[in-house]
């Protein structure tokens, strides 16, 4: 079985997120009247077939979803990757660790090259 550790992985998502903000200009803080926006892991695959006794090929991918709220506005949206990866031996777990960051990180860049979210964070 695949297990990913909420604790390694929420904070450094969080610190993409949050460098991803300032890129485009913004500082995160909480709470308050500032603009939200909030970007939730809606799901995460890993996948490979049950033939053999050996993982061969797996299939990752990932969902997050973007809600903006900013002045009464809102706006939602769903951004997913995914990575067909064969293996000529089964992968250990930083192999693991490391296509489902990809795929996770992939799947965030494409939150904040939406350029309604920057948009509406704006206004």
């Amino acid at each position: 079985a695949i297990s990913v550790n909420g604790a390694d992985i929420v904070p450094k998502l969080q610190a993409q997120a949050e460098a991803a903000v300032r890129l485009l200009g913004f500082t995160p803080t909480q709470g308050g009247n500032a603009p939200q926006l909030t970007v939730t892991l809606a799901d995460l695959k890993y996948q490979s077939p049950k033939e053999g006794l050996y993982v061969t090929e797996a299939t990752i991918s990932s969902t997050f979803r973007a809600d903006v709220r900013n002045n009464g506005r809102s706006y939602s949206g769903r951004y997913a990757a995914s990575l067909d990866q064969r293996f000529g031996m089964a992968p250990n777990q930083e192999t693991n660790t490391k296509l489902v960051s990809d795929v996770l990180s992939d799947a965030l860049t494409r939150v904040f090259q939406d350029p309604t979210i920057g948009s509406t964070l704006a206004q």
